[in-house]
């Protein structure tokens, strides 16, 4: 069988069978097990604390929310995602002192306001990357903008829309009831004004619930033995110390480490940016790795002026005409010159063909996904020889698994750092660290002292023995129609959308996907997110223009026959992921768990991603608005 351009489908056997021999090195009996619950912990759940919160500041001003109001609007979460459903709601002519937005960080950014470690940056171009780019008129100072500069438009955007103001920060939400009579959610939240005062209790009234949980924000912390009996320094990356560092978060002069052994356990896309900078700075530096990263060119650069304003943003609708030429050449499918022309628009085996995949064609499909990814993969593991100096170091460093296993990654000074003296790379061959003793990391046996330990292990985007629903995301209880826990139907019948942004029993409802679950996604994720808060906000306005004259009672909500549909339409096309079993474990696979029975076989198939990329899910909701029928759900405006 050949390729479109000639490539043969046939991947090199050896390597194929490498790759099974690696992942089996990584399966661990305990999957999800072996990381810690945060929400659950008393004794660690310091790690997940706020480094950056201004208690006095905050509690100062006006609340925003007090017990007892009743809301139009109540959305969860303050990063992009909350932003662009307030900014949607706004846009799609609803009045933003209708819109509270509730977030349990100290302020805007979601992501970009945990995540502040040194050398952070988005790995896909600023200039599609950045929401509303074009709307507040901002040029990025760099190709790839660095973390100051996302959480910086994050409260760019909350100014322009005038929502500073409507924002209660520090403030979980605990639970959510429908009231079928009130045709209102009851929302309990927790408002945390630090150590100081006492918590404060807030019941208010929405209309509306629209949750923008974010995936890359909440520790994921290993269950390591021996860590409570550790005495050296320690912090998660998306809770950096710069007291135990120095330097600021936004100046990344970590000179408290001058004369610190440090240690950092991780090698994934956070470590490959804040290693270089520790490396800088660390009398000597441990890189602990179970698992390397594939690390391609980045090629950071800054903005030309003149290129931003003669060829990149002259034109009005440019910023949505880039990010579309980007995801049409990120999934194969090449329309007109590449704009962005980076790593990601040359990664084709991330969606190597459209198409339902059929059953008999699985096999097929497999070897051409591993045809068009193993020539890329090979071109790293060549770099990777070429730059670091030590060809024994260099293999280890190399990434053996298909390209769409792992987030790939692209950095210009990450492979350079292990040639450095003080650079010690402690590779576990995939078993991992064996734990930690008084002052030290444990691992092939060896006992390697520190003074300062950086966990780079990830985000929890699911949890051990979670229903992976958007209220187990957010860590509240919701409870819809007739009571129905949401939880309990995510555990029984698996996961159950419209379109990923709302699900029949739970009227009013609206979230940004199901964790990554029932949407389009692409490389650039905030893109997915600007399409769905779109997608809520317009369908939100013609739902209430449909019911005409008082809408306060108002409800949307999808039909189980719309909810079976967009279901059937997602299961239709799950066998585009029959590669991702084979896969190293990790974030993307829940630690490489498998189904156990038949039952899990299909609610798994029901939690798969649409399965024809981005530009087709982008396509599908397009046509489903232009329709004008509304399909699929139901709206009710009885008084």
């Amino acid at each position: 069988m050949q390729l479109g351009d000639g490539a043969t489908a046939i991947a090199d056997p050896a390597i194929r069978q490498k790759y099974i021999e690696e992942r089996n090195k990584r399966l661990r009996p305990e999957g999800l097990g072996q990381f810690l619950k945060l929400a659950d912990s008393t004794q660690f759940k310091y790690l997940e604390d706020d480094p950056w919160v201004d208690h006095a500041a905050l509690n100062a001003k006006t609340p925003v929310l007090r017990d007892g109001d009743d809301l139009k609007f109540l959305v969860l979460g303050a990063g992009y995602g909350g932003l662009l459903f307030a900014v949607h709601l706004i846009e799609a002519g609803f009045n933003a002192a209708d819109i509270r937005i509730v977030d349990v960080a100290g302020g805007f950014g979601g992501t970009w306001y945990w995540n502040r470690y040194p050398g952070l940056m988005c790995d896909t171009e600023s200039y599609i990357f950045m929401p509303l780019i074009e709307e507040t008129g901002y040029m990025p100072r760099f190709k790839y903008a660095y973390g100051p500069k996302l959480r910086e438009h994050a409260n760019r955007i909350a100014e322009k829309w005038g929502l500073t103001d409507k924002a209660l920060f520090r403030t979980q939400s605990r639970s959510a009831h429908w009231d079928g009579a009130a045709k209102r959610w009851i929302v309990q939240l927790v408002e945390n004004r630090g150590p100081t005062e006492p918590k404060k209790e807030i019941k208010i009234t929405a209309q509306y619930v629209l949750v923008a949980s974010g995936v890359l924000d909440a520790p994921h912390i290993p269950q390591l033995p021996g860590f409570d009996q550790f005495k050296g320094q320690h912090f998660h990356t998306s809770r950096w110390k710069y007291d135990i560092t120095g330097g600021t978060d936004t100046d990344w002069t970590l000179d408290k480490l001058k004369d610190k052994r440090v240690g950092i356990l991780g090698t994934g896309a956070t470590a490959v940016q804040a290693v270089p900078h520790l490396a800088k700075w660390a009398k000597h530096l441990y890189v602990f790795q179970r698992t390397p990263s594939s690390v391609d060119v980045r090629n950071q650069r800054p903005t030309d002026p003149d290129e931003w304003a003669n060829k990149i943003a002259a034109t009005k609708g440019w910023a949505r005409a880039r990010t579309e030429n980007f995801n049409f050449w990120f999934t194969n499918e090449p329309n007109g010159d590449d704009l962005v022309n980076d790593g990601w628009c040359h990664l084709r085996s991330f969606f190597g063909r459209r198409g339902i995949i059929a059953p008999e064609q699985i096999p097929e499909h497999v070897a051409t996904m591993h045809a068009y990814d193993i020539e890329r993969a090979e071109k790293i593991r060549a770099r990777t020889t070429e730059v670091v100096k030590d060809r024994e170091i260099a293999d280890k460093l190399k990434h053996w698994y298909p390209s769409w296993c792992k987030r790939p990654t692209f950095h210009d000074d990450y492979l350079p750092v292990f040639n450095q003296p003080n650079v010690t790379l402690v590779d576990t061959d995939g078993k991992g660290v064996e734990g930690l003793t008084a002052d030290a990391v444990a691992a092939n046996g060896t006992s390697y002292p520190i003074d300062v330990l950086v966990l780079s292990t990830g985000f929890a985007l699911s949890v051990k023995g979670g229903s992976g629903s958007p209220a187990q995301r957010s860590g509240m209880k919701v409870f819809g129609r007739d009571g129905l826990d949401m939880d309990d139907k995510w555990v029984r019948e698996g996961t159950g959308t419209l379109h990923g942004v709302a699900s029949h029993g739970f009227p009013n409802f609206f979230f940004l996907g199901a964790g990554l679950a029932h949407v389009g996604l692409g490389a650039n994720f905030t893109y997915t997110l600007d399409l769905l808060a779109s997608h809520v906000a317009t369908t939100l306005a013609e739902a209430e223009r449909r019911a005409g004259g008082d809408t306060s009672r108002v409800t949307v909500e999808p039909t189980k026959a719309g909810e079976d549909e967009w279901v059937g339409e997602i299961v239709k096309r799950a066998s585009w992921f029959a590669a991702m079993p084979g896969c190293t474990p990790g974030w993307i696979n829940n630690e490489g768990a498998t189904p156990a029975d038949a039952e899990e076989k299909t609610k798994a198939t029901r939690n798969a991603v649409w399965g024809e990329g981005i530009v087709s899910f982008t396509e599908v909701l397009r046509a489903w608005q232009d329709e004008g029928e509304l399909r699929g759900l139901q709206i009710d405006s009885n008084m």
